[in-house]
C-alpha cells in the first residue's frame, strides 16, 4: 500500500530538510501522495527518469542513492571496482547534487569516481568512460524532458548504455535495495582526501576534441557557410563551438539568450530540437544574418536538429530521418575508402530511406530495437569480430553517431558533420533542401511522422497497457488503404505473415513494441516509452511523389487515431 510507504518517509527522522518541507506541502493531497509513493521509480534498461520531489516514485537524493547502491553492487560483482566510475551531469535542478550523491555511495563501497567539475554533454561521458577505462559511467540528465524532471543513465565499460543482459543484472541489484532511506553514503571531503572522488575536466575535453577531428571527411573544402547555433540552455556550447572552429568554420553565431545553462529552459516550451518551436530564436537570428544553416542541440547534447532556408527565405526544420539520410549519403559518397563490409546501423522505427541509400553504395544495413544502446552494442560486437565495419548509426529521434570513439548518440559529432555537408552543397550552389530533393528523386519519397500520446500516473500506465493489448489482439488487416503484409511483435520476437499465416523468429531482444508492415514499403509502429509516461506511434510512407506520400501518411494516421480515440 502506498500509504505505508508514505508513512515510512514521514516518520524518517533524518529526512532531508527540503524533501521534508515538500512532503508537508502535499500531505493533504491524496492523489499527489499516491502518485509519489504507489511504486518505486522504475530503474529500467535506460536507467531511471522521473519528476523531482519526495517519494519512492520521484527523483531525489534517496532514490539516487538506491540506484547508486545497485551500481556499486554491479561494479563489484563484475570485479572491476578498482577501475572506478565516470560521472557527468547536465544543467537541470539537482544534477550536480545527484552526481555527488552517486559518488558518495560508490565511495562508501571503496569504488573511486571521476566527476566533471561542471556540466558536460552525455557523449563526452561515453568518451570519458572509454578514455579513462573506467568500469562504468553515469550521466545525471533527463534529456529534453520538462524542467521538473531529472534522471540517471548508466553506462558500461565500453561507454555504451547498458544492453539488456547487463541492464537486467543491474536492475536486479537496484531492486534488492529494500530501503532507499538507509543507503550509506560516505563524506565528500573524506572521499576527496582519500582519492575516491576525483574531479576531472579540461584533459577529457582536449582528448575528445582531438578525436572529433576524425569526423571531418573533406578537410580541404571551402567552409564559407554561415551558421547559427543554439545549445537550448544545455551542455553543448563549448564543445560545439570549439569543434566547429577547429574544423575551419569561422562564421558561427550563437543564440546568446539560450547559450547559458538554465534549468527552467525559460525561452522554450520544450528544449527539444525535435519540436520546431525550439528553433524560434535561432530562426529570428538566422534571418537577421542570412544564415545558411541553423543547428540546435538538446540539454544533454545527444540530439541535434538542423534547419535550412527554403527558396522563400523561410527556415525548414529537417526531420531526424532527413538529416540522417543527408549525412549517410555524404559519408558514403565522399569517404576515401568505403569498405566492402561497411555497415549502417539504424533502429526499427527509423526510415527505410537509409537502407535504400546504403544499398545504392553496396553496404549493409542492420536494424536494432529503439535505443542507441543497441547500436553501441553492435559496434562493439563487430569491432571484436571484424565481420562488419561501422559507417554510421542513427535513429529518427535526432540521434546520430559518426565515429565510434563515443558509444552513444553524439550531437557534437553530428553538428560538425552536417555543417560540412552544408558547406559542400553550398559550394555547388545548393542548399541541404536541394540535396534532399535530389535524394528523393533518386530513391523515392520516404516520409515519416511521429505522434506521442502522454498518459501520466497509474491510470495512464493502465491505458497504455490497454492500447497495446488491443492493437496486439485486434487482427488488423488494413491501414490507410494499405494491406497489412506482416505484423512484428517484439514482445514474442515473432513476425507473422497475414497471407498464409506463416511465422518466423525476429533475432532481436524482447521489447513491448508492435510494428505493422504494409504493402508498398509503408508501415506503422507502436512503442510505449521506457523513460516517459507516453506511448509513441511511428508512421512511414513511400511513393514516387511527395504528394502521394503525404496522402498515404495522413491516411495511416487517421486509421490509427480512430482506433486510439475509441480506446481512450
Amino acid at each position: 500500500m502506498w500509504k505505508n510507504e508514505y508513512n515510512r518517509w514521514k516518520e524518517f527522522k533524518e529526512m532531508d530538510e527540503q524533501l521534508s518541507s515538500q512532503l508537508k506541502e502535499i500531505e493533504d493531497d491524496e492523489q499527489s501522495l499516491e502518485d509519489a509513493f504507489y511504486k518505486n521509480l522504475e530503474f529500467g534498461t535506460g536507467g531511471m527518469r522521473g519528476k523531482l520531489g519526495p517519494g519512492t516514485n520521484r527523483m531525489n537524493i534517496y532514490t539516487i542513492r538506491r540506484a547508486a547502491e545497485g551500481l556499486a553492487t554491479y561494479v563489484n560483482d563484475q570485479g572491476l571496482s578498482n577501475r572506478g566510475v565516470a560521472i557527468a551531469y547536465d544543467s537541470r535542478y539537482m544534477s550536480k547534487e545527484f552526481a555527488v550523491e552517486t559518488a558518495r555511495v560508490l565511495g562508501y563501497h571503496g569504488i573511486p569516481s571521476y566527476v566533471f567539475t561542471s556540466l558536460r554533454p552525455t557523449p563526452e561521458l561515453s568518451f570519458a568512460v572509454r578514455h579513462l577505462k573506467t568500469a562504468a559511467g553515469v550521466v545525471v540528465t533527463a534529456s529534453h524532458n520538462p524542467p521538473e524532471y531529472n534522471g540517471f543513465k548508466a553506462y558500461n565499460e565500453d561507454g555504451g548504455q547498458l544492453p539488456p543482459l547487463q541492464a537486467e543484472s543491474m536492475i536486479g541489484f537496484v531492486n534488492k535495495v529494500e530501503n532507499e532511506l538507509n543507503v550509506d553514503a560516505a563524506d565528500q571531503k573524506q572521499l576527496e582526501d582519500d582519492g575516491l572522488l576525483n574531479w576531472i575536466d579540461e584533459k577529457i575535453d582536449a582528448a575528445y576534441l582531438e578525436q572529433l577531428k576524425s569526423v571531418t571527411i573533406q578537410p580541404d573544402i571551402k567552409k564559407d557557410i554561415s551558421l547559427v547555433f543554439t545549445p537550448l540552455h544545455g551542455t553543448a556550447r563549448d564543445l560545439v563551438q570549439k569543434g566547429l572552429e577547429q574544423s575551419g568554420f569561422s562564421s558561427v553565431g550563437i543564440v546568446e539568450e539560450q547559450a547559458q545553462p538554465d534549468p527552467e529552459f525559460s525561452t522554450v516550451a520544450s528544449p527539444n530540437p525535435e519540436e520546431h518551436q525550439a528553433f524560434a530564436m535561432a530562426i529570428e537570428q538566422g534571418k537577421a544574418v542570412g544564415a545558411d544553416l541553423l543547428l540546435a542541440t538538446d540539454p544533454d547534447a545527444d540530439r541535434m536538429g538542423a534547419a535550412v532556408p527554403d527558396k522563400n527565405g523561410e527556415y525548414q526544420v529537417l526531420t531526424g530521418n532527413q538529416t540522417g539520410a543527408l549525412m549517410l549519403d555524404y559519408i558514403l559518397e565522399h569517404s576515401p575508402d568505403v569498405p566492402d563490409n561497411g555497415l549502417l546501423i539504424k533502429t526499427i522505427v527509423t526510415s527505410e530511406f537509409g537502407r535504400v541509400i546504403a544499398d545504392a553504395h553496396n553496404i549493409g544495413t542492420l536494424d536494432t530495437l529503439t535505443g542507441f544502446k543497441f547500436i553501441g552494442e553492435k559496434i562493439k560486437e563487430y569491432e571484436q569480430s571484424g565481420e562488419y565495419e561501422f559507417m554510421f548509426g542513427y535513429e529518427e529521434s535526432y540521434g546520430y553517431l559518426v565515429k565510434p570513439f563515443a558509444r552513444d548518440k553524439d550531437a557534437v559529432q553530428a553538428a560538425i558533420l552536417i555543417a560540412e555537408v552544408g558547406a559542400y552543397y553550398k559550394n555547388q550552389g545548393k542548399t541541404l533542401l536541394d540535396a534532399l530533393e535530389e535524394l528523393y528523386q533518386k530513391h523515392g519519397y520516404f516520409l515519416e511522422d511521429l505522434q506521442s500520446v502522454k498518459l501520466e500516473g497509474k491510470s495512464g500506465a493502465d491505458k497504455i497497457k490497454t492500447i497495446m493489448e488491443d492493437f496486439r489482439d485486434a487482427g488488423i488487416t488494413e491501414a490507410g488503404g494499405k494491406k497489412v503484409v506482416a505484423v512484428e511483435d517484439y514482445s514474442t520476437m515473432t513476425r507473422y505473415y497475414v497471407e498464409g499465416g506463416a511465422t518466423e523468429e525476429i533475432e532481436l531482444p524482447t521489447s513491448n513494441v508492435l510494428k505493422f508492415i504494409l504493402e508498398d514499403d509503408c508501415w506503422f509502429c507502436l512503442r510505449p516509452s521506457g523513460t516517459e509516461p507516453k506511448i509513441k506511434f511511428y508512421y512511414g510512407a513511400k511513393s514516387g511523389s511527395r504528394k502521394d506520400s503525404e496522402k498515404i501518411l495522413e491516411a495511416l494516421k487517421a486509421t490509427v487515431n480512430d482506433r486510439l480515440h475509441a480506446l481512450i
